[in-house]
């Protein structure tokens, strides 16, 4: 992988960790765990079958709050510091051995993409819930969850085509 297409991957990656952070989180561990991608250390521990099982409670979890209008909310707050944090662990991860860039640079656009994303989406999210009477709630929801798999995968198998989409 070259250094564009790392970065691309890093950009996917926080940018669907802003809209679910456990999404990117267990597609990139489950990937590890087949061989589809080769993590190295610190990274290779979210192919672990403990992560694998924390990250899929969490995600279980973080599903059903955020499809229930008001619970989201709170859930927005709760994921102000997670989603940030978990797209600069990915971004960080993403081109820390593919790069010359330091790593403080893949956790800085990590945490500026996923915290973007997530900041628009706890935004439009209250208006959401008063338009709909809190009925479009799942539904939202359920796109966003969706949105941010396709984004995983794609940053991971074709990250040129996931940055064309994101356009």
């Amino acid at each position: 992988m070259d250094a564009t297409t790392a970065v691309l991957t890093g950009l996917g990656l926080a940018t669907a960790a802003g809209l679910n952070a456990y999404v990117p989180l267990l597609v990139v561990g489950l990937l590890g765990r087949f061989g589809v991608l080769d993590l190295s250390a610190p990274y290779d521990s979210l192919s672990s079958t403990p992560a694998l099982i924390v990250l899929a409670v969490l995600l279980a979890v973080e599903v059903l709050a955020d499809k229930v209008a008001g619970v989201d909310s709170i859930n927005d707050v709760i994921q102000t510091v997670v989603r940030p944090a978990a797209g600069a662990v990915l971004f960080a991860g993403s081109i820390g051995l593919l790069t010359d860039l330091p790593p403080w640079v893949g956790v800085v656009a990590g945490l500026l993409t996923a915290g973007g994303v997530h900041a628009t989406k706890a935004a439009v999210r209250p208006a959401v819930t008063v338009s709909t009477g809190g009925l479009g709630n799942p539904v939202v929801s359920a796109i966003e969850d969706a949105v941010s798999l396709v984004i995983s995968v794609l940053a991971i198998l074709a990250p040129v085509l996931m940055a064309v989409l994101l356009v």
